[in-house]
């Protein structure tokens, strides 16, 4: 017999990027634990950034859903195995049909919400609108046979007027409005070049968005929208899994400067048996006694300053490279192991494992990454697949012809001429970002550690 067990969930969705969706999902997390809720919060896509807002104000880490890095099984996996919390909500990504491709909804949010069978909740951006709001709005619930849409919240309201005119647009869609939010510019998150700035980063930042989320409450239906997250239907019931046994213990540089991980890779890390120890390339003075080190994705160049004058730490990673303890890195840490970093006419001197110099530029990479292994790494073997994605400002100068790579993309940009992954000694880094459940990343990886710690 299956057993089978309800989550109370709700996806936030938006018409387009920008239109308030992490502000009023923090307000709709807030105000669910107002009423005495417990909430685990999700966000669709690769993005690492947004998740700190709702992990702040919900107090509970954010999970990342993307059906192209993770794939189908792994998002249903994860969003079962990770929502113990009385109500799940998962904040979606750009607009609601945006993902892969043009021409198919796959890894968008509403891929997601289809996926996991949630509601949907569609925030509108009222600022330069009035009664062809409805026309939005009725796109939106039309452009694919189910869209889930069952309620609209009303955001950058401009007057009394401007809401009643909004409404009567929209009552002939018999879709309940959740929500009227009047424009103001209190309610606006400080960003920067790669969105949002991180919660981590400034001490003041997580009490200005509980202030931001607690006056936008005011003007959402809180008790409809839990009363819709309720309405959803069962999920089978997984099995726990054994405690497994300790093998490796791995160094995570975790401070204001690397801070882009999904705490999904940190289980599949600890299921094959590695024991995890945080560190902080700023303010220690060495990595901690371990048998391989991971350092994920951030902000070094904004950091630089206190990441250069920390000499002992750069001097310890470099030497333990050379002693071929294995060290897998993400953008930032790719950043953070060349020679130098150039931000704001400042060079900064890093690690220098790669002989290679890291400058900002003005144009975004962005996308969604498909790669064949073309050398043997920490992580894989030749030929297999690897897909992921890529988000930096960045990229590396004075590279020598004859690097070693590791990957080879049919998909995305890479480190130069398609090619990603630097490999020196037992260190492997590049500029995609890969989800460890895919393939066996994490067993790998952890194998290569506990061979390092019985040589």
């Amino acid at each position: 017999m299956v057993r089978e067990s309800r989550i109370p969930r709700i996806t936030i969705a938006g018409v387009t990027s920008g239109v308030g969706k992490t502000s009023i999902t923090c307000s709709i997390i807030h105000g669910m634990k107002d009423k005495g809720y417990s909430v685990q919060p999700f966000k669709v896509g690769p993005d690492y950034i947004d998740p700190t807002y709702l992990s702040a104000i919900s107090g509970n880490n954010t999970r990342n859903l993307d059906s192209w890095i993770m794939g189908k099984d792994a998002v249903v996996t994860s969003f079962l195995k990770n929502s113990h919390s009385d109500i799940s909500v998962i904040e979606g990504v750009m607009g609601f049909y945006d993902g892969f491709s043009g021409t198919s909804n796959f890894s968008s949010t509403h891929h997601i919400a289809s996926i996991l069978q949630t509601p949907v909740i569609l925030i509108l951006d009222a600022s330069k609108t009035a009664r062809s709001i409805a026309a939005t709005a009725l796109g939106y619930t039309k452009f694919h046979r189910n869209s889930r849409i069952v309620g609209f919240i009303l955001n950058k309201i401009g007057s009394k007027k401007h809401e009643e005119m909004c409404r009567s647009a929209l009552s002939s869609l018999k879709i309940p409005i959740l929500g009227v939010v009047p424009k103001n510019s209190e309610f606006d998150i400080q960003s920067r070049h790669l969105g949002l700035v991180p919660v981590v980063e400034q001490n003041d930042l997580k009490q200005k968005i509980k202030k931001i989320a607690k006056k936008i409450l005011y003007y959402l239906d809180i008790d409809g929208i839990i009363s819709i997250a309720k309405q959803t239907s069962p999920f089978p019931q997984t099995n726990k899994q054994p405690q497994p046994k300790f093998k490796a213990k791995i160094g995570v540089a975790l401070d204001k400067s690397f801070n882009f991980y999904y705490y999904d890779n940190f289980d599949a890390l600890r299921r094959e048996g590695a024991r995890i120890e945080f560190f902080s390339p700023i303010s220690d003075p060495i990595p901690p006694k371990c048998d391989g080190l991971y350092i994920g994705g951030g902000f070094p160049e904004v950091l630089g300053q206190l990441l250069t004058k920390n000499h002992s730490m750069k001097k310890s990673i470099k030497s333990l490279a050379e002693q071929e303890m294995p060290i897998y890195a993400e953008c930032g840490g790719l950043m953070y192991l060349t020679k130098s970093i150039e931000y704001g006419n400042k060079k900064y001197p890093t690690v220098g494992l790669f002989d290679a110099e890291t400058t900002m530029e003005k144009k975004m990479t962005l996308n969604y990454t498909k790669a064949q292994v073309i050398s043997d790494c920490i992580i894989a073997k030749k030929s297999t697949e690897l897909l992921g994605h890529e988000f930096h400002y960045s990229e590396l100068r004075s590279i020598p012809k004859d690097s070693k790579f590791a990957y080879e993309l049919s998909i995305g940009v890479g480190i130069d001429d398609r090619k990603d992954g630097l490999i020196e000694y037992n260190t492997l880094a590049s500029y995609m970002h890969l989800y460890f459940d895919r393939n066996n990343f994490s067993k790998n990886f952890v194998n290569n550690c506990i061979k390092f710690s019985t040589r």
